[in-house]
């Protein structure tokens, strides 16, 4: 019998990084959930996930902002499981504000969390999926990562930078069984998302339905929000042999935002 692939998902205990987390234990994963917390409500999430899917699920906890925090995560998880099959690069924070008035202490934030820290993860994973025989890297970028936006400078650019990261890699070691991708999504429906609508309804004097249409989903086409299980999905299908020949690439999830 094969024994079951380990998956680590960086800023896993809720929005998009849960979701992930919660499908590749559908498929049989041992799961590590990850946040910088370290909560009981943190190591409850990952009981969960084992009682739920039957699979072995654990939290372990690391500051994506550190570089060794980051690559203690993939130390600790292939002392735990043996070995590191799939690593999901999705932690991520986000701060708005014009270019001259950025403050630099946010700059370096979102910088070392949303693009250095998954250089640290992916460098401390590919020896042992080397070793392995193989491995899927799959980085969560966003249309940001092809397409900007004002105000949004350091996310911006640390989601290019997610892209030049994945391609990069991917070429590294195309001849190691080791695939590395980017999901780029567009706006998606997280509980973080959820609570800005009615702040956006008092501010705009407009129904629900109008704020997520005309405000938030001004840029998404299909104007209906991204669902994290479908961002979730697209992670699951990148690490299955069917993806084994999808290397370096990216695959927007954004109901046509970076087609216009």
């Amino acid at each position: 019998m094969t024994a079951p692939r380990t998956a680590i998902v960086t800023g896993s205990t809720s929005g998009i990084g849960l979701s992930i987390a919660e499908a590749f234990a559908a498929e049989g994963c041992n799961i590590v959930v990850n946040s910088f917390s370290d909560t009981p409500a943190d190591h409850a999430i990952a009981e969960q996930i084992a009682e739920r899917y039957k699979v072995a699920a654990v939290y372990l906890q690391a500051d994506m902002s550190k570089a060794a925090d980051c690559r203690a995560l993939v130390a600790k998880t292939a002392e735990k499981f043996g070995s590191v099959d799939i690593l999901v690069n999705n932690a991520g924070i986000q701060h708005v504000a014009p270019v001259e008035d950025f403050p630099t202490e946010k700059w370096d934030a979102i910088i070392a969390i949303n693009l250095t820290s998954a250089f640290h993860t992916t460098a401390a994973a590919i020896p042992l999926m080397k070793k392995a025989g193989g491995g899927r890297i799959i980085n969560i970028a966003s249309a940001h990562g092809l397409v900007a936006s004002a105000y949004k400078s350091a996310y911006v650019s640390a989601k290019h930078g997610i892209m030049g990261l994945t391609k990069t890699v991917a070429l590294e070691v195309a001849l190691d069984k080791i695939t590395c991708n980017a999901i780029c999504p567009g706006y998606v429906l997280t509980p973080l998302v959820e609570a800005q609508i009615p702040d956006q309804m008092k501010t705009h004097n407009m129904d629900r339905e109008t704020v997520v249409r005309e405000v938030m989903l001004d840029r998404q086409p299909t104007k209906e929000f991204v669902t994290v299980e479908q961002v979730a999905a697209t992670a699951v299908f990148l690490a299955s042999p069917a993806a084994a020949q999808i290397n370096g690439t990216h695959v927007s999830v954004d109901g046509g935002w970076t087609a216009q």
